[in-house]
């Protein structure tokens, strides 16, 4: 008697196994067997009834079983707001040759793809489409080569003769202009014609610029590129007034990072504090504090009339009018993923490119990764789940199917030597969530349960239990019989100890 398959999910990467036992260890992130967690079975469906997917018609959530799920467990919708989905079937491996593999975009996705590809595929014809003019690089490690930690040539992911050692056809200064789907053919800057088997979309996305008046002014920028930071080092100089509008992840290390430099940072966000969608209101206190200490200015509630000046920015207007010198304005507000042309090629698009757990787009042989795609709707637009996508993408282009299972969004903060970690959840909807706070000596902890689970979590001061409580919730462990005895902080930290021990 066969022994049936079963599924286990890498609590570590998102990647899922399929099989009797468990692998020696992940192919994606190398974790080991015992940070995989069993998935329940999905019901087979009938050869009548080959529906096993079903999708929210409102927020796109796609539900695996036989029936539709009783409510929408992300946006509440019932089940009369679900529709059949049927996810594209498997990629089939060609047996008249070598496939040729296009891979659009050469970040860390992109370039993860390419190293599984390579890896798995010795003959496959990989080619890697990069528009920037620069060997594909760390885009997370920017605000650490505008600190000055480490050089241009520490930024990059692999040196130039590493493509050639492994056959892959770079092609820097090279931008998508058109996708043909229906014939696999794309049209690229200087109206190149090129046809693939099999197509990689890592196209990634591109800074959002609020409409402010005057943000057209010179000395206006973003931070999203390396010549972005080559142009912000080359106006640094000590006491230059700069404004960075925007108090997320990248705008707190840009400023970290010139105020390195003697820059005088005036740091600007319009909600109530730094940091709103990873850190709570104390949280947020708590770093302000932290970050004026460094010589940072900072401003939260700070609504932007207008950016003045000349040719030049001089100064930027909040409403009420005050004006606030500024010599450069770096803009960190968000991205947004670069979905046009795949919109225009009639790809199924929502926030990002509409992926399955496969990553396939509603094409079959099209595969979306990274800040583009749009998974579970999630779209991550983040360096881990990029890099995972990439390689499992990379897996399943070669007939594969590799499934990402998703995984929780965590952040952490570089150059502002300030050691701060969150994760998952951390601001409850209702009152269904529990929430346990600590703060003392200068550290703050908060812990956020729900359904009898671990599901967010903050760290300011102290890290020492961040990979036991990244993985508690990885896991979606039972957390029901702490939760029964009513524990104080105290008591939460000795269980999320024990638990990552056993």
């Amino acid at each position: 008697m066969n022994t049936p398959e079963k599924r286990w999910a890498c609590t570590i990467c998102g990647y899922v196994h399929q099989g009797t036992e468990l692998p020696d260890c992940c192919p994606i992130c190398g974790a080991t067997p015992d940070l995989f967690e069993l998935q329940p079975q999905v019901s087979l469906p009938s050869e009548q009834d080959a529906v096993t997917q079903w999708a929210c018609l409102n927020c796109e959530y796609i539900h695996l079983g036989s029936s539709p799920p009783e409510n929408c467990p992300v946006c509440g919708l019932p089940a009369a707001q679900f529709e059949p989905y049927r996810c594209p079937p498997a990629v089939t491996v060609s047996e008249q040759g070598p496939l040729s593999i296009v891979i659009v975009g050469a970040g860390i996705a992109g370039v993860s793809a390419a190293e599984t590809i390579r890896r798995d595929s010795p003959a496959a014809v990989i080619t890697l489409l990069s528009k920037e003019s620069d060997l594909p690089y760390f885009r997370l490690n920017l605000t650490r080569y505008l600190a000055g930690e480490i050089t241009a040539d520490d930024l990059f992911i692999h040196r130039e003769e590493w493509y050639r050692q492994h056959n892959i056809d770079l092609r820097l200064v090279t931008e998508l202009r058109d996708l043909d789907p229906d014939n696999k053919v794309l049209t690229l800057s200087h109206d190149e014609i090129l046809n693939y088997d099999r197509l990689i979309l890592a196209m990634g996305s591109h800074p959002f610029v609020p409409p402010i008046p005057g943000s057209n002014r010179e000395n206006v920028t973003v931070l999203r590129t390396l010549r972005d930071a080559d142009a912000i080092l080359a106006q640094c100089r000590p006491g230059l007034p700069c404004v960075i509008i925007g108090g997320g992840v990248l705008g707190l290390e840009a400023a970290g990072a010139l105020a390195r430099r003697g820059v005088s940072v005036t740091l600007l966000e319009g909600f109530g504090w730094l940091m709103p969608q990873q850190l709570n209101q104390t949280a947020g206190d708590l770093l302000a504090r932290y970050v004026t200490e460094l010589g940072i200015s900072i401003r939260t509630n700070a609504r932007i009339n207008q950016i003045d000046g000349d040719d030049r920015v001089r100064s930027v207007i909040l409403e009420g009018g005050e004006s606030i010198p500024a010599e450069l304005v770096i803009v960190t507000t968000g991205v947004r993923s670069n979905t046009y042309l795949l919109r225009r090629a009639n790809l199924e698009v929502n926030q990002g490119v509409v992926v399955t757990d496969t990553l396939q787009t509603s094409r079959e042989e099209v595969f979306a990764v990274g800040d583009i795609a749009e998974h579970r709707g999630v779209a991550y637009g983040a360096w881990a789940p990029a890099q995972f996508q990439g390689a499992i993408a990379g897996l399943n282009v070669l007939g594969n199917k590799a499934e990402f299972a998703g995984i929780p969004r965590s952040n952490t903060l570089k150059v502002l030597d300030f050691e701060l970690f969150s994760i998952g959840q951390v601001h409850p909807h209702d009152g269904s969530f529990q929430t346990f706070e600590s703060k003392e000596n200068g550290h703050y902890l908060c812990f956020v349960f729900r359904d009898g689970q671990l599901v967010g979590a903050i760290l300011l001061g102290e890290m020492s239990l961040a990979s036991a409580i990244k993985n508690l919730i990885e896991k979606k462990a039972s957390c029901t019989d702490l939760l029964h005895t009513n524990p104080g902080v105290q008591e939460i930290i000795t269980y999320v100890e024990m638990s990552f021990r056993s």
